[in-house]
């Protein structure tokens, strides 16, 4: 048994082994009532099933362990245990993660989470990527147990049985390590998204509470912001329903308008459509994730009540997509959060001169395209890591 892709210096036959066989312990933790609150670096906390992630372990998904009880030492982790869901959604149960060396202390595992450690013969970084893979995956997946997708279980019994492929300690450590370099590209990458990120939100505040003011192409100063509720700057409808001919899963040259709906993933896109029904618009979602604006620069077709608000004059959309994010909107209703067009239609946001909306948007559309670049690399980042994975394993 040979993966595709090698080190020429290893050229022995993998073993399939069980993963009982290459650990020392296995077990799980312990779900006390905390806090509702992270731990501070020297209290100790309790792990979420959330600190478990393939883009690799978070520390600072905990709760704090109220005072009154007693830690359980135990079952605090330490580097390089290897953490894996046990419990939850079908897509968070077997979710795997090894703790790093930089792990700080007094943090204990959740009875949510299995715990291996990996013994001598073997590396642990090697052993849980092996665990990660699709394979390994797929054998998990199809021994979960539970009533509901919502809340399926694996036990430490069934993961002791999972079958790996697995080479020397060598050729373990050494596709390990250049598997850990490739990851610490992503995470590289990732905080260079997270900080652009926070750039661009630290700037917006600045903008909009007009700490910051940009001048005029001739140098003179911009007039006053003037306070408007939304409804005397745009008319504001809701998106209705579309006939199941007028939709396709697939863009032609009928079908060629984007249709929109309220969700806050991709922008919302559902499909295309044979009709428009806007041309330049700001979408505001009013279900689920309420008051998320995206600026529309298209004809589009709206769907599921999502709220349009079209410019009753000329306006940057850009501009009132990104002021209309800053609001703190709130449903009014009980039940299912929505948010209409009435009472979307009272809150107030500040109007410069379409001049001044325009340099703004600008800038924050630069610093939207650097996200964005980066977001592509990380993505093309993990897309080679996943060929690498199907490549170096058997």
């Amino acid at each position: 048994m040979f993966p595709k892709l090698r080190f020429k210096e290893f050229d022995e036959n993998w073993k399939e082994v069980t993963l009982k066989n290459c650990i020392t312990s296995i077990d799980s933790g312990w779900s006390p009532q905390c806090e509702s609150y992270p731990a501070n670096s020297s209290e100790w906390g309790v792990l979420k099933t959330t600190s478990v992630d393939w883009s690799g372990f978070n520390s600072s998904f905990n709760k704090k362990l109220p005072l009154e009880l007693t830690p359980r030492k135990e079952i605090e982790v330490k580097p390089l245990d290897i953490l894996v869901t046990r419990a939850g959604p079908t897509e968070r149960v077997g979710v795997v993660s090894v703790v790093p060396h930089s792990v700080r202390s007094k943090l204990m595992i959740s009875d949510k989470l299995i715990r291996l450690k990996s013994n001598e013969e073997n590396n642990p970084l090697f052993l849980g990527i092996s665990l990660s893979s699709v394979k390994c995956q797929n054998q998990l997946q199809s021994k979960t147990s539970g009533l509901a997708k919502s809340q399926t279980n694996i036990s430490q019994k069934i993961l002791g049985e999972v079958l790996l492929k697995l080479p020397s300690k060598e050729e373990q450590t050494k596709i390990a390590s250049f598997l850990s370099a490739v990851d610490e590209k992503i995470s590289q990458l990732t905080k260079k998204h997270e900080l652009l990120s926070q750039y661009k939100q630290g700037m917006m505040q600045k903008l909009f509470s007009q700490q910051i003011r940009f001048k005029a192409d001739d140098g003179s100063e911009f007039g006053e912001w003037e306070g408007k509720e939304l409804h005397q700057i745009f008319q504001i409808k809701a998106g209705g329903d579309i006939e199941k001919s007028s939709v396709s899963e697939v863009r032609t040259s009928e079908f060629s308008y984007p249709i929109f709906a309220n969700s806050d993933k991709n922008k919302g896109f559902y499909g295309w459509a044979n009709k428009f029904k806007y041309k330049e618009a700001v979408t505001v979602t009013g279900r689920g994730n309420l008051g998320i604006a995206v600026a529309r620069n298209e004809p589009f077709y709206p769907i599921v009540r999502l709220l349009v608000l079209l410019p009753l004059v000329k306006q940057n959309l850009k501009f009132f997509e990104e002021q209309i994010n800053l609001l703190d909107i709130v449903s009014e209703s009980t039940g299912v959060p929505q948010l209409t067009a009435p009472q979307l239609s009272k809150y107030k946001v500040n109007v410069p001169s379409l001049e001044e909306q325009t340099k703004i948007a600008n800038f924050l559309s630069s610093i939207d395209q650097k996200i964005e670049v980066v977001a592509q690399q990380i993505e093309q980042a993990k897309q080679w890591k996943k060929g690498l994975l199907q490549q170096m394993f058997i």
